[in-house]
């Protein structure tokens, strides 16, 4: 069965009001309640009964179940129908001179075919589709004997230059739906498998040049592939070059409707890069700009990145001297109902890290209440970074909070179940830390020592990720007995 849920989360305000509008218009009786379903749906009622006992004033379970099976239908043809609509605009333009093109030339009149196949090429082109730019020029090259002033060497070249540009566009799918697997293995599944081979092996396949001829598609997918090499090795400095000379690219390609949906996504990632680089007031810029990009037509977007949004712009706001605005910004928009699942558990966690930071841990503790699924649940949702994570907060939260029975049982609970993962996948400092942080727990009397540790020297690098600085600021605030959130800032400058 759909869940008709996911698709009624995914419209806007203005959505949900045209598809009623749409359902009006094709209702043919006045008794039909499928706009009272949809507007008990859209208001977060989820209990069939309820709903039944509002529509029908009893249980009339199969009239519920009829009447939810035509809704379906209704928003699948409504999201169809708008997405024709939205196509009609430029694809089926060029299909329609592509076709009439065709008919003048089999009643050999050349003139008006070609400049047709003008108009359809100087579209196809400006929005990078390749496959009909490549059906064009497989039709003037097939009719330019017969029209003698064309320049057939210039229609092969053209057309051999498109079909390197498509296949480089396949093979970018491919690497890219290859990398993501692969980081889904390991973030997703928590199992062992070795990125950076991948990864090398996958680039050698492809003959990359970064031009100007990319699509936003093919800009994004390698981004999106850089993204995600960054985010396994946390080596977002590495990355920060490739991003922005990317995006000077994109800023002298003209936008377009189709691709306005992956210059946004280029746009969050290089926010998202300069962010883990701390270089926040450039990101804030960044973030500004993709707000922009979301709110521009008719905010069609706006609903795809708005958590997205929030999670970076709070994070730098927080991390540049405003957590008040970077909680009030989170508190805003945490309770909404979202079918992005991952984006919503990364905004309770980072609202607990603010807390935690201010040292409120009253309310951090709250947060943490909210996080009753087990862990397996969360490594599906949000993958096995975000569980260590919390993991990690949930641990400390006790030793600020001296409950000592509970630290130990979550202590004992994760080295049973993380031990193995973590010593696989190199990554034994995350125990090493929680040992430190058990003797700060006992109050052992060597503060001064923890300087002196491997971890602690590991941990004060400058290249370190933003969020493995956060964590060495506590075993500092700890050591030099100073204000966390200000030793954290101290530490990242």
């Amino acid at each position: 069965m759909l869940n008709i849920n996911s698709i009624i989360n995914s419209f806007n305000i203005n959505e949900q009001q045209k598809f009623i509008s749409y359902l009006k218009q094709k209702n043919k009786r006045k008794d039909t309640k499928n706009i009272q379903l949809f507007a008990l749906l859209a208001q977060g009622e989820t209990n069939s009964e309820v709903i039944c006992n509002k529509l029908y004033s009893g249980d009339n379970k199969n009239a519920y179940h009829a009447l939810r099976k035509r809704l379906v239908d209704a928003l699948i043809d409504y999201t169809a129908n708008k997405n024709l609509a939205d196509e009609n605009s430029v694809d089926m333009k060029i299909i329609k001179y592509l076709l009439a093109s065709r008919t003048f030339l089999l009643q050999k009149n050349y003139e008006l075919a070609y400049k047709l196949l003008d108009r359809a090429e100087h579209l196809a082109d400006e929005h990078s589709l390749f496959p009909i730019l490549n059906e064009i020029y497989h039709t003037k090259i097939q009719y330019a004997p017969d029209y003698p002033t064309i320049d057939l060497n210039l229609l092969i070249k053209k057309q051999i230059e498109n079909q390197k540009r498509h296949q480089l566009e396949d093979q970018l799918n491919i690497l890219y739906s290859k990398l993501k697997l692969a980081l889904n293995t390991i973030n997703y599944k928590a199992q062992d498998l070795d990125f950076e081979t991948v990864l090398n092996k996958s680039l050698n396949d492809i003959n990359l040049k970064l031009d100007e001829s990319l699509s936003f598609k093919s800009l994004y997918q390698i981004l999106a592939v850089s993204n995600i090499s960054a985010f396994v090795t946390t080596k977002y400095y590495e990355i920060e070059p490739f991003v922005l000379k990317s995006y000077d690219i994109v800023k002298r390609k003209k936008e377009t409707d189709k691709q306005l949906f992956y210059q946004i996504h280029i746009v969050y990632i290089i926010a998202n890069t300069l962010f883990r680089n701390r270089k926040f007031s450039a990101s804030l810029n960044y973030i500004d700009e993709m707000e922009q990009l979301m709110r521009s037509k008719k905010e069609v977007h706006y609903n795809d990145f708005v958590l997205k949004h929030t999670l970076v712009k709070a994070l730098n706001l927080n991390y540049n001297n405003s957590p008040d605005k970077a909680i009030s910004l989170v508190e805003l928009i945490i309770n909404k109902k979202h079918n992005d699942i991952e984006a919503i558990l990364d905004l309770h966690l980072s609202l607990l890290m603010f807390y935690f930071q201010q040292e409120n841990y009253k309310k951090a503790k709250s947060i943490l209440a909210k996080f009753y699924h087990t862990d397996q649940w969360y490594i599906e949702k949000a993958g096995i970074d975000w569980i260590l994570k919390k993991n990690i907060a949930e641990l400390l939260l006790y030793i600020e909070l001296k409950e000592e029975n509970l630290f130990y049982s979550r202590l004992r609970s994760f080295k049973k179940r993380y031990k193995k993962y973590l010593a696989d996948n190199n990554k034994m400092q995350v125990l090493d830390f929680l040992k430190i942080a058990e003797m700060v727990y006992l109050n052992i009397d060597n503060k001064a020592e923890l300087g002196k540790l491997k971890i602690m020297k590991q941990l004060n690098n400058r290249n370190n990720d933003i969020f493995v600085t956060s964590i060495y600021a506590w075993l500092k605030s700890k050591q030099e007995n100073t204000p966390l959130y200000q030793t954290t800032l101290r530490l990242l400058k």
